[in-house]
């Protein structure tokens, strides 16, 4: 049991040279990323379902204790917006199948223009086979009411706690026996690095939310400039400092001065 840190995707140009290294290939770059962390989260799937041969890839390349996320696709969240979600949860189910035991959790993100829709949320969480874990990112003020927290409850769905600028965006909900944290943007200067700070208050704030032994799933989606790499190293940093036990993160911070 464990802080998984990890980062949302691994294909960003701002990383060349910063982070991937002069003469490793970009068709290289998940095995490297995968080498680095234990985990990812594949934002990929959230534009597009790639073919069951790409996820049987990623199965094949990556270490054996890799844990894969999966973002569920928009055409669930954005485009049906939750209704007859079934047909869409059972071809997602199929695609990432070849990722067996390494399929982490599937984060539903709700679009910000979506309120809360209690039955058609509880029927969507329903369509995922038993013991798929999932995670659910709500944009939506409306949602955060005790009937949705009860739901999440019930189906031991997490409640995805996402920060900006160094600060929750959503309630400090624990609705699993598992958490879920999204890093979208910190509050330093070059943006949208996070402070130490920053890092360090949520480090606590997991440490005294979860025991040591509940799995939490954290990832930086600050992509820009290789920050997600750097903040997700000093946040390793900070858990360790709370007595918590923290996958691995790179050995070697980015290359932050080049241009």
């Amino acid at each position: 049991m464990a802080v998984f840190v990890g980062t949302s995707g691994w294909q960003y140009k701002d990383w060349r040279r910063r982070y991937y290294a002069k003469g490793v290939n970009q068709n290289r770059w998940f095995e490297h990323i995968m080498r680095d962390f234990r985990t990812v989260e594949l934002n990929v799937t959230f534009y597009r379902l790639p073919r069951v041969e790409v996820f049987a890839g990623w199965f094949t390349r990556s270490p054996d204790d890799a844990i894969i996320t999966v973002k569920a696709s928009r055409y669930l969240t954005h485009v049906k917006r939750l209704r007859d979600p079934q047909p869409s949860v059972a071809m997602l189910m199929d695609r990432i199948a070849p990722l067996g035991h390494k399929l982490g959790p599937v984060l539903i993100q709700l679009p910000p223009d979506l309120a809360v829709a209690v039955e058609a949320l509880d029927t969507t969480l329903a369509a995922f086979p038993a013991g798929v874990r999932l995670a659910v990112e709500p944009r939506h003020e409306s949602w955060w009411i005790d009937d949705v927290r009860r739901l999440l409850e019930r189906h031991n769905a997490a409640l995805c706690w996402a920060d900006r600028k160094g600060g929750a965006i959503t309630p400090l909900w624990r609705t699993a026996d598992w958490g879920y944290v999204r890093f979208h943007e910190g509050s330093a200067d070059p943006w949208p690095f996070y402070t130490d700070d920053e890092l360090r208050s949520w480090a606590g704030t997991i440490a005294t939310t979860f025991p040591d032994d509940c799995d939490v799933y954290a990832y930086f989606n600050n992509d820009p400039g290789a920050a997600a790499i750097d903040n997700a190293i000093t946040f390793a940093d900070s858990l360790r400092a709370c007595g918590r036990s923290v996958s691995r993160v790179p050995a070697t911070r980015p290359d932050l001065t080049i241009e």
